[in-house]
């Protein structure tokens, strides 16, 4: 009887039909407090990173979004005001309670036209081909279970000449720097993680994610093979994150 395929969910190893559900799991948990997660493991920049990110997009008004991993609604908070009332913008995620947050925060603040939210999985699409202007993924690739599937998935949805844009924590390039990023992520955070959110084991989780996701140039390689031309790859505070953008053409 053959094994059952495994990959990683941080530094374990899972079966692969486990780990939707684990990830689904840590999500759960931290929804509440996912702005309070990213500013401790970002030293509270990923606001600016987050800005940059739709800055450089080259999204237009009137351009059909679709955001992934949407989460509590951060990126498409800022993605709305371009493409304007003739716009939309599908935010799109797999945990529902992520979702549920990002909806009544943004509701709260009076952002309600032209966004959609759906519950649905990064790597089985529920649009038809050539469906969106662009597609982004803020700090979610990272969790998918088959990541060359989502970004196949995403190239698929994409209009010809439509852009897919992922922000992701990615390698640092200074070694001396690294270290201490190291040190804070695997002795600070988890400690911050219980002292904040009492969820030291979610933490923990998140930073050995980003220490498996591939790095710059890897997942360089990969859009490619999904299907993406002119790949590029920006580096913000020293490779903490990377931006890569590419085009289908």
């Amino acid at each position: 009887m053959s094994e059952q395929p495994t990959t990683h969910f941080g530094f374990r190893d899972v079966p692969v039909t486990e780990k939707q559900k684990l990830v689904g799991q840590v999500f759960t948990s931290v929804a509440h407090n996912y702005d309070l997660m990213n500013d401790l493991m970002s030293f509270g920049i990923h606001r600016l990173w987050k800005r940059h990110f739709v800055a450089i997009s080259g999204i237009r008004r009137g351009d059909r979004v679709l955001d992934l991993a949407g989460g509590t609604g951060d990126i498409a908070a800022l993605i709305k005001p371009v493409v304007g009332e003739s716009g939309e913008v599908i935010v799109g995620d797999i945990n529902a309670a992520m979702l549920n947050v990002g909806r009544d925060r943004l509701t709260d603040r009076g952002l309600v036209g032209g966004l959609r939210w759906t519950q649905l999985n990064a790597e089985a699409l529920p649009f038809p081909d050539n469906s969106f202007d662009a597609v982004t993924m803020a700090f979610g690739l990272r969790n998918v279970t088959d990541k060359d599937k989502a970004l196949a998935d995403i190239c698929r949805v994409l209009k010809p000449g439509g852009r897919a844009l992922v922000l992701e924590f990615s390698k640092v390039r200074n070694e001396l720097f690294s270290k201490l990023y190291d040190f804070h992520s695997f002795q600070v955070l988890p400690k911050l993680g219980r002292l904040f959110a009492s969820d030291a084991d979610s933490y923990q989780y998140l930073a050995e994610s980003i220490r498996k996701h591939p790095d710059q140039e890897t997942l360089k390689a990969m859009m490619e093979r999904a299907g993406f031309e002119r790949v590029e790859v920006r580096n913000l505070s020293n490779g903490i994150v990377a931006i890569h953008r590419a085009y289908k053409l």
